[in-house]
């Protein structure tokens, strides 16, 4: 089953994620929690993130770890309820094969119930993604700012309101 939302604008569609975010940082797993982002260049994959880096509390500025492949951010530990300490922010655009991340350690990280990742460009290496992994689409809308995001599994049945 799917979600799919329609943004104006770069504000709605962080606020969404920022909704996103917080409602995931509410529930318990066994595993990390694992988003798959997937769209064309300038669909709002990156804005995405930075809303959604924002909804667990990351103050550093997000940008898109194109050249370094991973940024990871300590989350700030003031909801002792939540389960996730890291927020993990990785871009797999310059994938040219899935082997280029094996050295990043994804399977330990996949496995680990206190990260909360999402990767950009995740359709270049879906073979690595986790079964219960989350898949959040985005394509361009009608209007130059207007953007449709399609989420997809994960944690993310119970999301009908947001």
């Amino acid at each position: 089953m799917a979600l799919t939302l329609r943004t104006k604008n770069k504000k709605e569609t962080q606020n969404i994620a920022f909704a996103l975010a917080k409602e995931i940082a509410r529930h318990k797993s066994e595993r990390a929690f694992v988003a798959g982002l997937v769209g064309d260049l300038g669909s709002g994959k990156t804005t995405f993130t930075q809303g959604f880096a924002r909804g667990l509390g990351v103050k550093e500025k997000i940008k898109s770890p194109t050249f370094i492949l991973m940024q990871i951010f300590e989350l700030p530990r003031r909801r002792k309820a939540m389960q996730y300490k890291n927020f993990i922010h990785i871009d797999a655009y310059r994938i040219a094969h899935k082997k280029e991340l094996e050295h990043l350690g994804l399977q330990k990280m996949f496995r680990d119930p206190h990260n909360i990742i999402l990767i950009e460009w995740a359709d270049r290496i879906k073979s690595l993604l986790p079964k219960r992994a989350a898949t959040i689409t985005f394509s361009h809308g009608g209007k130059i700012n207007e953007r449709a995001i399609r989420i997809f599994g994960g944690h993310t049945a119970h999301l009908r309101s947001t």
